[in-house]
């Protein structure tokens, strides 16, 4: 299928050949029939993009802050290829989708194959959109006039916020597609409405639509018709839904309003408030968050947990529902905000439209009908081929890989790690395809899918990189093991003993009885780091047990993110604190016997274990340290000696015979190296680089320490 892709780093669009989604759990599988180009909003998506890297960290300062962090900590190098590869990575544009259901994902009730839904699905033939962000479209409402849900329920939440009443005078700052829903949107509230803008044609509209109106490019003194239209009180409530850096909008919007009025902020403006302007009159300001209540809470929208409607009446998708209610009364106009129609297959022109500046309102682009568009053509192209399949006999020993999951991580460190290698890459698979697409245009796949199965039922690869979210880790692991494949996993192992006592009854069967067995390998790169190997090399000369104390500054996380969701990211101790572990079990060289942990709160916590050979090591896993020092530290004790491991940059000894200073001029974690021993012992036909029993006890070890802290 195609779908409009924007490159972050150049601005450039483009309509690219991606593999179709896949119905997922709580989600809908939507064939597109038109969807709406959000002006402003695109626009300033597209001259980010367009803007060279000085103008883009202008537009960014906070993220200027965690760029100089990240180079304090980790070199300039790692920190530069960082930036280079998000700004690599592709953006799916739009947010205001029509279509009908092509399929329906477990947990889905009320809405049947055929249906005619809205949604904020992507400009694409097929979308797949979590179900709380979706409603259904009444018979009478045209699919061009429903691609407008999305917009008025961004207006919509911005009205509710400021929760007008019949007869106030409300001000709407900024006519563009959001503001002239608002107007509407106010008008059937009952309000009366006046509307600031520099555009006559979009003045000219809103006068259509029932609201009086003042030219800005006029010299025109906005407020004093303000002040005129609310009859000399002030205006109740204003709503800005303009786009512009300058804080005037919201200076304008207090000076405006009465005593204790309301202003609510919808679009993007300067936020330098003055407080003289708030004090005196106690007026309330708010920022509207896109539809309504449940936008970017992973409950509601991913896994379509809904809030009761006794305690949360408005909802975003009930926004949408009441926008669509409101389009099947005629109380919306839509078709004298549509400016453009574009089929499709020329959506690039739109955005060289909006780029150009040339006047534009509402840009619907047409997709196929149904009668030239085949359901099943699309739903069977879950796999999209870049090149020509591999040719030729290929030795078992010769790596050709698939790769699971093409987030940032496996773009940024796994693939080039193992394109280094020389391997031959086969199939990409990601979800949503778009990831896959970049991976493979990138990295030279000979295949893209939004299919994992594809991956390791594939006869023509040999490998397969597992690098999805923690919760598949196992499972996916278990199935191409059983294919004979080679595996790469990228940590954790599982994320609860029951997925790896299934793993290990797996691996004991698919491994351990046959005499040519493909490798397990899990992604424990710290082992690898050239400074971990040295302190290996010098540890190794000294019998008496040692000590080991780790510093992990691991930064704050949000507890919505899914690496907190025990089901699925199975908690930061099991998915990232496993690496510590592995560490301390390579550095110690003895198995781990007991286990110690305590927590100061979420991810404040130190854990003690004790090796069979009288080693201990403490790790100090701290979420409330400061971004600017080193992520993690290591410092070795024994035979009167120390050694110390400064956030692989910098390693320093004391008192060794021979050894003072190790020292990098970038950050190496051991990825590269890592990645290269797995490769080098396919080709060789030796053992994997990690033994399987060595995997196993760090993962049971991780459970008990979290074991011991619940």
């Amino acid at each position: 299928m195609k779908q409009v892709l924007q490159n972050l780093a150049s601005g450039g669009t483009s309509l690219a050949e991606i593999p179709s989604p896949k119905a997922r759990a709580n989600h809908l599988l939507i064939r597109t029939t038109r969807s709406l180009v959000s002006v402003g909003t695109e626009r300033m998506l597209v001259e980010f993009g367009k803007a060279n890297l000085l103008d883009k960290a202008r537009q960014q300062p906070e993220k200027v802050r965690m760029v100089l962090d990240k180079v304090k900590t980790d070199g300039v190098l790692p920190t530069l290829d960082a930036v280079r590869n998000k700004l690599d990575q592709p953006l799916p544009m739009g947010y205001c989708n029509v279509g009908a259901v092509l399929e329906v994902g477990r947990g889905v009730t009320g809405v049947s194959v055929g249906d005619r839904v809205a949604s904020n699905g992507k400009h694409a033939e097929i979308v797949c959109v979590p179900k709380n962000l979706c409603a259904t479209v009444p018979d009478s409402v045209s699919d061009e006039a429903a691609a407008f849900t999305v917009i008025g329920a961004i207006g919509l939440q911005g009205i509710r916020l400021i929760q007008p009443t019949l007869g106030e005078a409300v001000v709407v700052t900024g006519l563009g597609l959001i503001g002239l829903m608002t107007v509407q949107l106010l008008k059937a509230h009952g309000c009366r409405v006046l509307g600031l803008d520099y555009d006559i044609s979009k003045l000219a509209l809103a006068q259509k639509l029932g609201a009086q109106t003042v030219d800005l490019n006029q010299n025109a003194d906005p407020l004093g018709a303000a002040m005129a239209f609310s009859r000399g009180r002030g205006v109740d409530a204003v709503i800005i839904t303009a786009s512009t850096k300058s804080n005037e909008p919201v200076h304008q919007a207090a000076q405006m309003c009465r005593k204790r009025g309301r202003i609510v902020l919808v679009g993007v403006t300067g936020l330098e408030l003055s407080r003289a302007d708030f004090y005196e009159k106690e007026l309330s300001f708010q920022v509207s968050c896109s539809y309504g209540p449940g936008r970017y809470d992973s409950s509601y929208e991913d896994n379509g947990q809904d809030y009761p409607i006794g305690y949360v009446r408005w909802t975003e998708q009930r926004n949408f529902e009441a926008v669509l209610d409101m389009l099947a009364d005629g109380r919306l106009q839509t078709d004298v905000l549509i400016s453009h129609r574009i089929p499709f297959e020329q959506a690039t022109t739109a955005y060289d439209l909006i780029a150009s500046r040339s006047p534009s309102l509402g840009i619907i682009l047409q997709y196929p009908e149904p009668d030239t568009f085949s359901h099943s053509r699309l739903l069977q192209r879950t796999i999209a081929r870049l090149e020509e399949p591999l040719e030729g006999e290929r030795s078992p020993a010769t790596p050709v890989v698939g790769c699971i999951g093409a987030g940032n991580y496996a773009t940024q460190v796994l693939l080039p790690a193992f394109k280094k290698t020389g391997v031959a890459f086969r199939t990409v698979a990601s979800s949503t395809g778009v990831s896959a697409a970049h991976a493979g245009s990138k990295f030279g796949f000979s295949e893209i899918t939004s299919d994992s199965r594809t991956v390791i039922e594939s006869p023509d690869n040999n490998t397969v990189i597992i690098a999805t979210r923690h919760d598949s880790h196992a499972a996916l692991a278990a199935e191409a093991l059983k294919a004979g494949k080679h595996v790469f996993l990228e940590k954790p192992l599982a994320i609860t003993r029951e997925e790896l006592t299934t793993l290990c009854q797996v691996y004991d069967t698919c491994i351990r009885q046959q005499p040519s067995s493909p490798l397990m390998m899990v992604g424990f790169n710290r082992r690898f780091a050239p400074q971990v190997q040295r302190m290996k090399q010098l540890l190794n000369g000294v019998a008496e047990p040692k000590t080991f104390v780790m510093t992990i500054n691991a930064g704050h996380i949000p507890r919505d993110h899914w690496t907190q969701d025990r089901s699925i990211g199975g908690g930061r101790i099991i998915g990232e604190g496993c690496h510590f572990v592995d560490l301390l079990r390579f550095l110690a060289a003895s198995p781990i016997v007991a286990v110690q942990a305590m927590s100061a709160g979420d991810d404040k916590v130190t854990i003690t274990l004790r090796f069979e050979d009288g080693s201990i090591g403490t790790v100090h896993y701290f979420s409330n340290g400061h971004k600017s020092f080193p992520k993690e530290q290591l410092e070795v004790f024994c035979g009167g000696k120390v050694l110390q491991l400064d956030n692989f940059r910098k390693l320093r000894g004391y008192g060794w015979s021979g050894f003072q200073t190790m020292n990098l001029w970038s950050q190496d974690k051991g990825q590269t190296a890592c990645v290269a021993a797995f490769v080098d012992a396919i080709r060789q036909g030796e053992c994997s680089p990690i033994p399987w029993d060595d995997l196993v006890e760090v993962m049971q070890v991780t459970f008990d320490i979290v074991d011991s802290l619940t």
